[in-house]
């Protein structure tokens, strides 16, 4: 008997076709894989689809097919340390896919047929009675208002250029209010900050390199100053590859924060909450296909 696996796929992802997708489940289906494929129409449908499947299989494969919003909601709906998951990328971005070094969607699929895989770690956020998982990171300040101001018709238009958008709208009406940030016993105020589990930001730009998703651990970019220039820089030297300190930036590593003040959040490039949160690394939480 083939091996089950799960073929969640977001229809509306930028590189979604029909054809495509035969053509993947069929390559699997000869690589003795037997595909559920289940289709998203919502929001919560990834998250929905990825805990119900972990409800009736062991220890089942769960193909994330979309963007980074898809690979979340079904990261969001395992049950932690049960689930291997692989990432088929046909989103925009594709960050996870771009920090993996996936090059295609057909590299995706050799991969998930050769069945390489590494446990790997997630951050786990919780505010309130929320709790929510994340594979890449976690923006409190500056980050999260960005992402809360991007307007869905400006997204579907632009893609990735929206996020810039929403950023020139967030740094004309900027706000100057501190968090308060706990980690390994020591307080810190800081305008923004990202809690890295990936090492680079946007797929692109290496924003943390001491950060890792196979690590139990996260690299921390807190930017300290609430001044404009102290973000502008921080971008300035992120563009040329510079991500040592500053006096307006530190980095440090740790698996557990929290964090207090009031400013948005955004995990894995969508808004999730407003700040007080806690986070903290989760080890182990699924295996992941490389």
């Amino acid at each position: 008997m083939a091996d089950f696996c799960a073929l969640i796929i977001n229809p509306v992802s930028g590189h979604y076709s029909e054809r495509k997708i035969r053509e993947i489940a069929a390559m699997l289906v000869s690589h003795g894989l037997n595909p559920e494929l289940l289709l998203t129409r919502g929001p919560d449908d990834a998250t929905r689809f990825s805990r119900r499947i972990c409800e009736e299989h062991g220890e089942p494969l769960i193909i994330a097919g979309g963007g980074d919003g898809t690979v979340n909601g079904v990261v969001n709906g395992l049950v932690p340390g049960k689930a291997t998951i692989a990432v088929l990328p046909l989103g925009t971005a594709n960050v996870l896919a771009k920090e993996l070094g996936i090059r295609s969607i057909d590299d995706a699929v050799r991969r998930i047929v050769r069945g390489e895989t590494r446990p790997l770690s997630a951050g786990l956020l919780k505010a309130g009675g929320l709790k929510r998982y994340f594979l890449l990171m976690a923006g409190i300040g500056f980050d999260g208002f960005v992402v809360e101001g991007v307007r869905g018709n400006e997204k579907k238009l632009l893609k990735e250029g929206a996020y810039i958008l929403s950023a020139l709208r967030r740094l004309r009406n900027w706000e100057k209010g501190q968090l308060e940030v706990l980690a390994d016993g020591r307080r810190m105020e800081c305008h923004s900050l990202i809690i890295c589990n990936a090492a680079k930001y946007g797929g692109k730009f290496l924003l943390a390199p001491r950060a890792d998703i196979f690590s139990p651990e996260f690299q921390v970019v807190c930017i300290k100053s609430d001044a404009r220039t102290a973000l502008l820089k921080l971008v300035l030297s992120t563009l040329l590859g510079k991500t040592g300190e500053t006096g307006d930036v530190l980095r440090f590593t740790t698996s557990e924060l929290a964090i207090s003040g009031a400013k948005a959040v955004q995990v894995d490039g969508d808004f999730c909450c407003y700040s007080p949160v806690k986070i903290r690394a989760v080890a182990g939480f699924a295996r992941l296909v490389i």
